[in-house]
């Protein structure tokens, strides 16, 4: 076989055989293919598309390019679960040790953010001491003796997808279905999970702006999933403004600590636990979601998931006393509330303008590789919906720099809609799709 007849191939509308897929990546993963004929095979298929097949055989080919962790020694069912990305998305931080406190191990390799959205990794480091790089060996040891993990991908877990996601990013072929779903799905795979809840996010502040977008993609990988044999289980959620009130990345592990201790901001609390309902259900912990459900509500309430986390971060070695009072964790020097400039309704906080100005502050990056500050971000006080007054303060932006803090309120500026009429709330979930029968999805 030759790259450059597989290229013709898809450029051409064709449907590429398991062989093809397989040779391709695998030829690209040892560098005989050079990044050249890669970037024009990720071009033929943005503008061609994949079938069902193909992109399952993708999917497959990415996953076994590398390590392919078993992890069934330690749990009978692996259950996973993936957030598309989005702003003041910490919901890893509750619903890993939720889940494991229910009595289901949850090990989740995460990433770092880039541009709007947030990434985990960067949130723990916000934890002095908290190792978030650990060797396939720690992560099985502290998964049988914790339960919990949650630390960064290894890079021997799916290399082909980390080199066809740099190709990628400075190619213009990014927003590919196909290659977002494969992307995602490869490491799920190679990660070892059995079961996978996906938590697609749609709405300005979301990679997918449309339902459409969102279904398409949600569809993609539900079918990835059970032409691979795995139980998926995808989410369908709003993410026009902010998940939560905080975004940042201490501001997020201090909503999530609030969160684990049975308080923290409603919308916030409600998504963890449906996402860990449906983890608890995938992962065979209870027979129905309604019972999955109710055992993810009491195991919160009852402090199990709090301890269980402060378990996650000793193991870690992160300090536990930044945790049990959220005050020491990094602060801003700088703290300025934003008023609302009118009374009226908002009929838009978007998530967008909100996720750039964290980026303003330092919270987040521009490109791979920049530091981010701990300590910066920004509080969103308000929904869409809610009646507010003039004066009335939106948000409060916490910055170390005067020039940057101006900035987040030039954005902060953008990011509200006021108007006379009444609002009505958005809704938080919009479909569930999945391909397990039992599900109330399906």
């Amino acid at each position: 076989m030759r790259a450059v007849d597989i290229i013709e191939k898809k450029r051409d509308g064709g449907e590429l055989t398991p062989e093809e897929i397989r040779f391709f990546v695998e030829g690209f993963t040892r560098g005989e293919i050079p990044d050249y004929q890669a970037a024009a095979f990720l071009m033929a298929v943005y503008f061609q598309g994949m079938t069902p097949r193909e992109t399952a055989e993708l999917t497959l080919a990415m996953a076994y390019s590398g390590q392919v962790l078993d992890l069934h020694d330690i749990a009978p069912v692996v259950v996973d679960k993936h957030s598309t990305g989005g702003v003041g998305d910490k919901v890893s931080l509750v619903v890993v040790p939720l889940v494991a406190a229910a009595g289901l191990p949850v090990g989740k390799m995460s990433g770092r953010g880039l541009s709007f959205t947030g990434g985990t990794i960067d949130k723990l480091e916000s934890i002095r001491g908290l190792r978030v790089e650990l060797t396939v060996e720690e992560f099985r040891e502290q998964l049988r003796r914790v339960g919990a993990v949650l630390c960064g991908q290894s890079a021997d877990l799916a290399p082909a997808d980390g080199k066809f996601y740099a190709l990628r990013d400075v190619t213009g072929t990014v927003p590919s279905i196909p290659l977002i779903a494969a992307s995602i799905m490869s490491k799920k795979i190679a990660g070892g999970a059995d079961a996978i809840v996906l938590d697609v996010k749609v709405g300005n502040g979301a990679f997918m702006k449309t339902l459409d977008q969102a279904r398409a993609l949600a569809r993609q990988m539900v079918d990835i999933g059970t032409a691979l044999n795995r139980r998926v289980v995808a989410v369908i959620s709003d993410m026009n403004q902010p998940l939560g009130e905080a975004v940042g990345n201490a501001l997020e592990v201090k909503e999530a600590i609030a969160t684990l201790r049975d308080d923290g901001p409603a919308d916030f609390r409600e998504h963890c636990l449906t996402i860990a309902a449906h983890m608890l259900h995938l992962g065979g912990r209870v027979r129905h979601l309604e019972e999955a459900r109710r055992l993810a509500e009491a195991t919160l309430a009852s402090g199990a998931a709090w301890e269980k986390f402060r378990a996650l971060v000793a193991a870690q070695g992160g300090d536990i006393r930044q945790i049990e009072d959220p005050e020491q964790l990094p602060r801003a020097r700088l703290i300025r509330e934003i008023p609302a400039p009118a009374e009226g309704y908002l009929a838009e906080v978007r998530a967008y303008e909100i996720g750039m100005a964290s980026v303003a502050l330092g919270a987040g990056r521009t490109k791979k590789g920049e530091p981010v500050d701990p300590a910066v971000g920004i509080i969103v006080h308000r929904k869409a919906g809610d009646f507010v007054r003039r004066g009335e303060p939106l948000f409060t932006v916490h910055a170390n720099e005067e020039g940057r803090l101006a900035e987040a309120e030039r954005w902060l500026a953008r990011a509200v809609r006021i108007q006379e009429a009444p609002v009505s709330p958005r809704p938080h979930i919009y479909e569930i799709l999945s391909n397990v029968s039992d599900h109330p999805g399906q």
